[in-house]
């Protein structure tokens, strides 16, 4: 008697006959026409089983269980109608994916052995949906557990980064965002084939050589042979292979896929892992932003104003080009400077000091700086201060 039976009609004395008829034996609601079947659906729901009468008004029943279904698509649906023509019938099949299809007057016990039938072919969907639940959320533990042990680094990483992919699904309303936050835990599972000290280096933020870097390349296509193999995690496998992807088209894989042909996970994933690489560095929130932006044709744009909008900062930074005559005290290089000679002067992240622009400045005129000084500059609460200071020396 768990098992909630909906009957929808505008007739209030059939709806009264049927709670009379089967109130014994099922767990009986009904609704008096579509809007109020719709409604029960969505704030009683979910039923087992939803009857229908076919001629309504403002909606028939093939439109009203298409909707059922689109809320509710494991309710079994059936049609009870005095209409039997044979294109009523072929409607109710094709566009409501009808369980029974009855007519007025249906005999008692006709209407009950469809009503029992409906039911078990309800139980035996979510049973099926249980198992394979289990299942999935099985493999994906066995997975991450694996990858705890012989990864730990890309583990915390992949937790890290989980929690801004969800984020992000959250600001954008994506569907089926489980997909995206699964793909996140498991997008370094195919670094297990990698030589430990390419992927210690990755992590590192470190420069691989042109063999490692070959190497590290096939670990999204390693990674997708084994979740593809894993019955619903298609759509997670494809997300993880094209994690490198930039939105451009550039990154690995090497294909024509670009722009909105990226799966979405995908690009809601490159970010996500790149920001969170930021932020290990050291790089505060407002610079790492900065330099998300700086990098032009890596990211889907949505997705990078999905997160500002998450970060809230009261100082958001922009990349500037200088020269040495422009450059003033408490500006953060973003990038590192070297001199033409390819000594390398000041490194990423260094604050503008007088004694770095003295450094800078004798280079500049001695030996040469090998191109334009990149900083991070402010671009809201500070800048009236900031930009006082911008006056180039004479």
């Amino acid at each position: 008697m768990s098992d909630k039976i909906l009957f929808v009609d505008d007739d209030v004395h059939i709806l009264q006959a049927f709670q009379r008829t089967l109130r014994r034996k099922f767990n009986l609601e009904t609704a008096l026409g579509p809007e109020e079947g719709l409604r029960c659906v969505r704030e009683r729901g979910p039923f087992a089983v939803v009857v229908s009468d076919m001629r309504m008004p403002n909606m028939n029943g093939v439109e009203f269980l298409r909707q059922v279904r689109e809320i509710n698509p494991d309710t079994v649906r059936m049609i009870l109608t005095g209409n039997a023509d044979q294109q009523t019938a072929i409607d109710a099949v094709n566009e409501g994916y009808i369980f029974r299809f009855l007519t007025k007057p249906c005999p008692p016990e006709v209407l009950a052995r469809a009503l029992e039938a409906g039911l078990e072919q309800y139980r035996l969907i979510t049973a099926e949906r249980e198992l394979l639940s289990k299942t999935l959320a099985g493999c994906i533990r066995v997975l991450t557990d694996i990858l705890s042990l012989v990864a730990p680094e890309a583990f915390g990483r992949a937790l890290r980064v989980r929690e801004i992919a969800a984020r992000l699904c959250r600001e954008l309303n994506v569907r089926d965002s489980w997909q995206i936050e699964i793909a996140a835990m498991l997008a370094p599972i195919g670094c297990i084939a990698m030589p430990d000290e390419i992927v210690q280096k990755v992590f590192r933020g470190e420069a691989l050589k042109d063999h490692e870097q070959l190497t590290y390349q096939t670990h999204p296509r390693i990674a997708y042979d084994l979740l593809s193999k894993i019955p619903r995690l298609e759509q997670v496998a494809l997300i993880v292979a094209y994690q490198e992807k930039l939105f451009d088209g550039r990154g690995f894989p090497a294909d024509l896929i670009a722009e909105e042909a990226i799966p979405l996970g995908s690009r809601i994933l490159k970010l996500a892992m790149d920001w969170d690489d930021l932020l290990q560095a050291g790089i505060s929130p407002e610079m790492a932003l900065a330099e998300i932006m700086d990098r032009r044709g890596w990211y889907d744009p949505a997705v990078v104003a999905a997160l500002r909008r998450t970060l809230n900062l009261n100082r958001v930074c922009v990349v500037r080009e200088m020269k040495v005559s422009d450059l003033v005290d408490g500006l953060i290089l973003a990038d590192n400077v070297y001199s033409v000679s390819g000594t390398l002067l000041c490194s990423k992240g260094q604050e503008i000091t007088p004694a770095i622009r003295f450094r800078l400045r004798n280079y500049a005129v001695n030996v040469g700086i090998a191109r334009p000084i990149r900083v991070f500059v402010p671009t809201n609460t500070d800048q009236e201060n900031l930009e006082n200071q911008l006056i180039p020396d004479q």
